[in-house]
């Protein structure tokens, strides 16, 4: 196993380095380091080039002296299409007129998912297209300023959405979990005197090429079911929760504006080095002014190329929580791109950036070359009545209890989290896996050519939005795939070398819980993620065989691919308040006897080669009705309403043993942590 850095280099060694070597080895910042550091650097920004491939950005809307955001949140009227083919409100263009003219409308919160906020019971499972709108009052200034682009922006809904303003199309977009946009600057200015009535159309059918798939089962059987009835198949433990789930957002730049921005970093002893491009849009010839501050607002580094190396002494790095006295250290990158003479104004847009670096050997994750072991937990996006909405109260509630349990990381299982929530992440130095929505790929049409099309798609619009992140250390592009089926070697041999040539910068992995012997993926990750449940779904009732059967699964793992390996899930359903002694399945104490199985084996085994353990999961819930399921899956260490089970005080103390064990922590760790 060599590691992502080495692939770095051996990658930029078979390429043409002359237009590289012109634009930066003459500066300063990288003439002054050692031949060798020299060349490292070289090695690693060369990956630079690579993050850029894709056409056009999409940062996340921030406030500045140039900029101005207009939140969209709070009611919304909403109407589902119950037509027996979903489609009535296509045929009669409702986008066309306000929506409670085309018939009946309810109330819906935004962001939020819509299932669980009536005591509709059909609402609650409703499969097919729904429809949003809402009136907006747009600020005069922005119609009568022609220099001024409004942009609509839609951070995620599930699953295909397509947006109207004013009863034209402006956008659409296939998959949830991620954002996507549309300029309708020039469609509001054709009659500034209408309002501004924004309609969006919601569908959460999921088919064998989606992200994640299933399948739509119509039942024909007369004397079962009534006449049109299906129902949705899916193929992954969590409720399929539908809506516009994260922010609906107007914003503005100039005609002329930074259109994505790309950063990698590295250091030398104490030299930080931010190496940066800039994109821009309408502009024939741009000029600007980059600057880089300290977290004081100071100036350390400045430039007037929109690409190059910035050069920070005695630099303050970015560090993982628990791992350093002062975690989650952000610079701003500070990019004004000036106006053109005669343009009406300069665009500013303020990027945070952390310094560090990650590497991987065939033992070893390294944050800032030190050893990093993930002791955290997987997550969902999920809590009472607001589905997977945007959810700020609950957001800082479980960094809260993240911090409590002395947890570093946690993976984005199983999908794309919101920006805001990597956001956090980033300030209190918390390691993320970002995974995307790639769970649930069991039936082989699954591994076709429309599916893998799809899932490059998918790749290419997570890295452009998480890239520049510190906290986000390596991409998930799957979860638990049916990886032992003959499709899935050219399928994840494409998929994750399409990533990493996205951003050669990150290992790639994807979770398992295949044969070692026959996963036919594993081959092409930097890092083995294994999932497995012994005494749960295999050996129920049986704690006892943990030991041994987790032991054979480490060596077999790392006797084959010689690659470090991350627990990546590992658990017990626990029913809060049920107890038993001796422990037996559901209790309280049955889910603490299988986390201190586990733990007993993580403790010989990473101090060889295992370099993580994330718990499933961080709370309860929920999921499809099923017998295997009693309102939702209950692996939680807390409830779904965040309450701690025994579990969870069991692994904060071994979470914190182990923060201490990287060395002595100053007293600055006593929970609670400062910002």
């Amino acid at each position: 196993m060599t590691s992502s850095r080495s692939d770095i280099t051996t990658s930029f060694s078979n390429k043409s380095t002359s237009n590289f070597s012109r634009n930066f080895v003459g500066n300063t910042a990288l003439r002054m380091l050692k031949p060798e550091k020299l060349f490292r650097c070289l090695c690693l920004f060369a990956a630079f080039e690579a993050a850029c491939l894709l056409d056009t950005g999409m940062l996340f809307p921030r406030e500045s002296s140039s900029r101005e955001v207009k939140e969209l949140n709070g009611v919304w009227n909403f109407r589902a299409d119950r037509s027996p083919d979903r489609n009535q409100g296509f045929d009669a263009a409702w986008y066309k007129r306000r929506l409670a003219e085309t018939g009946p409308v309810i109330d819906m919160p935004v962001p939020a998912s819509y299932n669980d906020i009536t005591q509709d019971p059909t609402l609650r499972d409703f499969i097919g297209w729904v429809w949003y709108e809402r009136e907006v009052v747009v600020p005069s200034r922005w119609i009568a300023d022609k220099g001024t682009r409004v942009v609509i922006r839609v951070g995620s809904a599930h699953y295909y959405s397509v947006v109207w303003v004013n009863g034209v199309r402006v956008t659409e977009h296939k998959g949830g979990h991620l954002p996507f946009e549309a300029e309708i600057g020039a469609l509001l200015r054709k009659d500034p005197t209408q309002p501004c009535r924004i309609t969006i159309a919601v569908n959460n059918t999921l088919s064998l090429d989606t992200l994640p798939p299933g399948v739509i089962q119509h039942m024909t059987d007369h004397t079962k079911y009534p006449e049109g009835y299906f129902v949705q198949n899916i193929y992954f433990d969590f409720f399929n929760y539908a809506g516009i789930h994260r922010p609906v957002l107007l914003y503005t730049t100039p005609t002329a504006y930074v259109d994505d921005i790309t950063v990698v970093t590295d250091f030398s002893d104490n030299t930080g080095l931010v190496k940066y491009k800039v994109s821009v849009q309408n502009a024939a010839s741009a000029t600007f002014k980059i600057t880089l501050m300290d977290k004081g607002g100071h100036c350390i580094a400045s430039s007037s190329e929109p690409s190059g190396v910035l050069k920070i002494v005695d630099v303050n790095l970015w560090w993982p929580y628990l791992m350093h006295e002062n975690p989650g250290y952000l610079y701003s990158l500070e990019v004004v791109l000036l106006a053109a003479e005669g343009s009406a104004s300069n665009d500013v847009y303020t990027l945070p950036v952390g310094i560090r670096t990650v590497d991987v050997t065939s033992t070893q994750f390294l944050i800032n070359k030190k050893p990093f072991y993930f002791h955290g937990v997987n997550k969902h996006e999920d809590s009472d009545i607001r589905g997977k909405g945007l959810d700020w109260p609950l957001m800082v509630k479980d960094f809260n209890l993240l911090k409590w349990l002395g947890a570093n990381s946690f993976r984005t299982s199983h999908y794309p989290y919101a920006e805001e929530i990597l956001q956090m992440c980033d300030r209190h130095g918390i390691v993320v896996i970002d995974e995307c929505p790639g769970v649930g790929i069991k039936d082989i049409r699954s591994f076709g050519n429309a599916s893998l099309t799809h899932h490059l798609v998918v790749m290419d619009e997570l890295v452009r939005r998480d890239k520049n992140h510190p906290s986000v250390v390596m991409w998930s592009v799957a979860n638990e795939p049916a990886a032992e089926m003959p499709p899935a070697d050219y399928y994840f041999k494409t998929l994750i070398k399409h990533t990493k040539e996205l951003d050669p910068t990150r290992p790639v992995t994807f979770i398992t819980d295949s044969n070692y012997a026959r996963d036919k993926g594993a081959p092409y990750v930097d890092v083995i993620c294994v999932n497995s449940y012994f005494s749960w779904y295999h050996d129920p009732g049986h704690p006892e065989v943990i030991p041994i059967q987790l032991n054979t699964q480490f060596e077999n793992w790392y006797g084959k691919y010689q690659k470090p390996i991350i627990q990546s899930e590992y658990g017990a359903d626990a029913v809060p308040g049920l107890h038993s002694d001796p422990p037996v399945m559901f209790t309280e104490e049955y889910q603490k006897l299988v986390l201190q199985s586990y733990h007993n084996v993580f403790d010989q085994k990473r101090k060889q080669y295992v370099i993580g353990e994330l718990i499933w999961n961080f709370a309860d819930f929920m999921t499809t009705q099923g017998i295997m399921r009693v309102v939702g899956n209950k692996k939680g260490v807390f409830s779904r309403q965040r309450q701690p089970k025994a579990a969870a005080f069991i692994l904060k103390e071994r979470y914190w043993r182990l923060a201490n064990e990287t060395g002595k922590l100053p007293a600055w760790t006593k929970y609670p942590c400062s910002l």
